[in-house]
């Protein structure tokens, strides 16, 4: 298993139809604005339902990647429907409507993904595409998000016009750095400031 969304099905690389789970290295915000590594969190319950079983997978298409795009079911039931309604993954609308009515009771509950504020994994990969390394010493000029390093290690990212935002220096020698949005700040997995 790649991560929750692609598979390796008897030696064929498969990428699930019509669904969309977090990517790997992604982040989510609990309610009480402490990060989760929810990406982790599908892949590894994913692999927890589904490792080691039987998929009966039918293509689709293939995608840009040469992935066979499959549904798969496993022990007779749809995986994709499954991952969608224990809030695995996303209902990915752009090439189905197949589990639109199952996200949305998902999201209803709570249940997964859906019990923190989660950006949609394609919104996330697109924001990591756009990350531009700037030199340092120009990064000030050009993005106005202070991306800070506490001393217990958080990684925290200041906006303008926040309670600490001018008192915050960024040292990149430390791991600090600048982001040129908020997006992008999250995809990079740091938080907002409460303040």
């Amino acid at each position: 298993m790649i991560d929750a969304d692609t598979w390796d099905v008897g030696g064929v690389r498969v990428r699930l139809f019509g669904i969309d789970a977090p990517e790997r290295d992604q982040t989510c915000r609990r309610a009480d604005s402490s990060d989760w590594p929810c990406g982790q969190w599908t892949t590894d319950e994913t692999a927890r339902l589904y490792h080691g079983r039987t998929a009966d997978c039918h293509a689709v298409t293939v995608d840009r990647y040469q992935r066979v795009v499959a549904r798969c079911q496993v022990n007779g039931a749809d995986a994709g429907r499954e991952m969608v309604q224990q809030g695995l993954a996303f209902a990915y609308r752009k090439y189905s409507m197949d589990y639109d009515l199952d996200e949305k009771r998902a999201v209803v509950s709570g249940v997964g993904i859906h019990g923190a504020e989660t950006m949609r994994p394609a919104e996330f990969r697109t924001a990591q595409r756009k990350v531009v390394k700037v030199p340092a010493q120009s990064s000030q000029h050009s993005c106005s998000i202070k991306g800070n390093i506490s001393s217990k290690g958080e990684r925290i990212y200041h906006v303008p016009r926040q309670d600490h935002y001018s008192k915050t220096r960024i040292s990149p020698h430390k791991g600090e750095r600048w982001f040129c949005s908020e997006a992008e700040a999250r995809a990079a997995g740091w938080r907002r400031a409460k303040r």
